[in-house]
């Protein structure tokens, strides 16, 4: 796509929803309708953290009752974020066709009662495919979530509005694990899963009420499958925008592999309690979103996006490669701090690489966003649903298959950034940071 057609994009990108003047985020003192508007987007964002994260401190009771191995258990994990990667796939295409409130509203309910379903799960077979229809209802707010984003804003302005989104978004993964690990305190894991519910629920009537359609009938497709199909197939033949999906889902997979590993590491291998690994993860997330906010506020505008990229990338590579050295016993025995502190950076840093990738992928297609929006998302929780089950091949007494993963994942992740994106090659647009406007 030129630089003609993406300034073009940012011009439609004023079409969307009026409750944010101007089609630009609003930097300070948000209006009570455009602070909603980033609320309820953010809500939806943060049902993957939500559905998957508030469960985390359940998984050994899980376990426990069910009689099922850790790794059998941990498949629920894997099956949410395979029904969210599908689901993305199936619903962002919709999207583009019928608009972005009747399919998000219908995924909503679907979602509200896949959830309170999974709380009636009598084996673990039955709850793995109860989240996974979970996780492909649930696709529907965050897929669509990302196209309303990009139906509004282009350029800076949408990297730094998801860098806006992490403050909820990003406040998710701190509660959740606080929240479930509360919850057991009163309840069993079942409880975990009423109170998903509620929190769908609660997002639906928000959707219902307050969000107005992004995407104008004039902008919609009109093909069937054949077109949605031939679309997504010229996204990908973009090279520089299959490189930062890549790039993208192979940063997210890292991190999913401490998502999936961590009640194991934390608890079962340094005997940490539930409320002391959701503590910790908390406040990994505390690191994740202050990223996010110095990525928007500060550095996006002033410094090249693809050095923010880069250096997202170089810390979570040396993160995982500290971690694997830790681990491994190379550096003799670790106690919890080191490797909390290891696993602090590589979270952190996540939050320069997500919302960057995302907004620099995007940003060549505001023809096709929720084709595009699903593309994103379904590699990122496909690669993270393959990498979800390798993190406890080796069972639960050891930690080194975690940090294994997040080594490949990471360099992968860079190969793919330098091979496919190659930065070097292509000049970003000076930016006029008082208009947010390309030069």
């Amino acid at each position: 796509m030129g630089e003609s057609q993406m300034a073009h994009a940012g011009a439609e990108a004023t079409d969307g929803i009026s409750r944010i003047p101007g089609g630009k985020p609003p930097r300070s003192g948000p209006n009570r309708a455009g602070l909603l508007v980033i609320l309820i987007l953010g809500g939806l964002t943060a049902l993957a953290p939500l559905s998957m994260d508030m469960y985390l401190p359940a998984l050994p009771e899980v376990t426990g009752s069910l009689a099922s191995p850790a790794a059998t258990v941990q498949l629920t994990l894997t099956a949410c974020l395979a029904g969210m990667a599908l689901g993305q796939l199936v619903v962002g295409p919709m999207s583009d066709r019928w608009g972005r409130r009747r399919p998000l509203l219908a995924g909503m309910v679907m979602y509200v009662l896949a959830t309170a379903i999974c709380a009636f799960a009598p084996t673990v077979e039955l709850l793995v495919g109860f989240r996974l229809l979970q996780g492909l209802s649930g696709a529907a707010g965050i897929v669509i979530a990302r196209a309303v984003v990009r139906d509004l804003y282009d350029g800076v302005e949408m990297a730094r509005f998801f860098s806006t989104l992490m403050l909820v978004s990003g406040a998710a993964p701190i509660i959740a694990p606080l929240v479930g690990g509360q919850v057991l305190r009163v309840t069993d894991w079942r409880g975990v899963f009423y109170v998903l519910a509620g929190i769908g629920l609660v997002l639906t009537f928000l959707v219902w009420r307050s969000l107005a359609e992004s995407l104008p009938p004039a902008r919609r497709h009109t093909g069937g499958l054949g077109q949605t199909l031939r679309t997504m197939g010229g996204l990908l033949a973009d090279r520089v925008f299959t490189g930062y999906l890549l790039t993208g889902g192979l940063a997210f997979a890292a991190l999913f592999a401490y998502i999936s590993a961590s009640p194991f590491v934390v608890q079962a291998i340094y005997g940490a309690s539930p409320q002391t690994f959701s503590l910790l993860f908390g406040l990994n997330s505390v690191g994740l979103i202050a990223a996010g906010q110095i990525n928007g506020k500060l550095l996006i505008g002033r410094v090249s996006m693809d050095k923010v990229l880069a250096t997202g990338l170089a810390v979570i590579a040396l993160a995982a490669l500290a971690l694997l050295l830790m681990t491994a016993g190379v550096f003799g025995e670790v106690g919890l701090v080191p490797v909390a502190a290891g696993l602090f950076a590589l979270m952190s840093a996540q939050g320069l690489v997500l919302p960057t990738t995302n907004a620099q992928a995007l940003m060549r297609t505001p023809h096709a966003a929720g084709s595009a929006s699903a593309l994103l998302g379904t590699s990122s929780f496909l690669i993270g649903a393959l990498a979800s089950p390798l993190v406890g091949i080796a069972g639960e007494g050891t930690a080194v298959p975690m940090a294994l993963v997040q080594v490949v994942c990471a360099g992968s992740a860079v190969i793919c950034f330098l091979a496919l994106c190659r930065p070097w090659a292509r000049r970003e647009p000076v930016v006029d940071e008082e208009a947010g406007a390309s030069a």
